[in-house]
C-alpha cells in the first residue's frame, strides 16, 4: 500500500524541494497551503503551479486570518526589512517571524492528515538560514510530533504513529537548490520573496530574496525566478 503524506507547500523554494523529496521517498503527497493573510499571498499561485507540476495527489488551500493578530512584517503594517547585511540575517528573531505560524500550519496539516489517512507530515523548516525562528528548530518539530500522537483520534485508537519530517533542516540554501534541481523542481515557478509586486516579481532585497540569490550563486546556478531588479 502506498504511504501517504501531507506536505506543507508555501510556493517557495524550500517547500517545493520538500515536496519533491517526499515524492522521491515513495509517498503519495497531499499538498496543503495556507492563506493566513500574508502580504505575499501571491505565493499561493506558485504553490498551485508547483503542486501540479510535481504531481501532488491533491492540493488544498486553507484560509485563516493571522492579520487579526498581527505582530509581524508579513501580517501587519510593518515594513519588511531590506538590504540587511549577511551577518545580520539570522541573528535574533527578525520582524518577519509570524507569531505561532508553524504551530498553526502544522496543526492544519495534522487535521488534513487525519482525514486523508496519512501519518507523515513534511515541512521545509531550516535552521541554518533562519536560526532566529524558534518554530523552525528540531526541538519544536519533535515536540509537535509528540503532541500529534497525543491529540488525535487516529493515534489514540492505534491506527498509526504520526511523524514530522523536515528533510531540509540542516541543509544550506545551495544544497537545497542542488537537490531540488536534481529532483526536477522548476524553480522558475517558486516565489520566496516577502514583498513581491502585484505581478509576483520578487523584490531582490528582503532577507528571503538575499538568501535565495546567495544560494543560487553558491550552487553555481542562475535563479530563473522573475525579479523587479537584481
Amino acid at each position: 500500500m502506498t504511504k501517504r503524506a501531507v506536505v506543507l507547500l508555501s510556493g517557495g523554494l524550500d517547500s517545493a524541494t520538500t515536496l519533491a523529496l517526499a515524492k522521491q521517498q515513495g509517498f503519495e503527497c497531499f499538498a496543503l497551503s495556507v492563506d493566513y493573510g500574508q502580504r505575499h499571498r501571491i505565493e499561493l499561485e506558485s504553490a498551485r503551479r508547483v503542486a501540479e507540476l510535481l504531481g501532488a495527489a491533491g492540493h488544498t488551500i486553507v484560509k485563516i486570518d493571522l492579520r487579526a493578530i498581527g505582530g509581524s512584517a508579513l501580517t501587519a503594517s510593518i515594513d519588511v526589512p531590506k538590504d540587511r547585511p549577511d551577518e545580520a540575517i539570522g541573528q535574533g528573531i527578525p520582524i518577519t517571524y509570524v507569531p505561532a505560524r508553524n504551530t498553526v500550519l502544522l496543526s492544519l496539516a495534522l487535521g488534513h492528515a487525519e482525514v486523508v489517512k496519512a501519518f507523515d507530515l513534511f515541512m521545509g523548516a531550516n535552521v541554518l538560514d533562519y536560526s532566529g525562528y524558534p518554530d523552525c528548530r528540531p526541538e519544536f518539530l519533535s515536540a509537535f510530533e509528540q503532541l500529534a500522537n497525543l491529540a488525535t483520534k487516529a493515534a489514540v485508537e492505534g491506527q498509526g504513529t504520526f511523524r514530522v519530517h523536515a528533510p531540509l533542516i540542516r541543509m544550506t540554501k545551495a544544497e537545497i537548490i542542488k537537490d531540488g534541481t536534481r529532483l526536477g523542481v522548476d524553480f522558475a515557478h517558486t516565489l520566496s520573496c516577502y514583498d513581491p509586486d502585484a505581478q509576483g516579481r520578487a523584490c531582490g532585497h528582503c532577507d528571503s530574496c538575499r538568501l535565495r540569490l546567495k544560494g543560487f550563486q553558491e550552487a553555481g546556478l542562475s535563479d530563473p525566478a522573475a525579479y523587479q531588479r537584481k
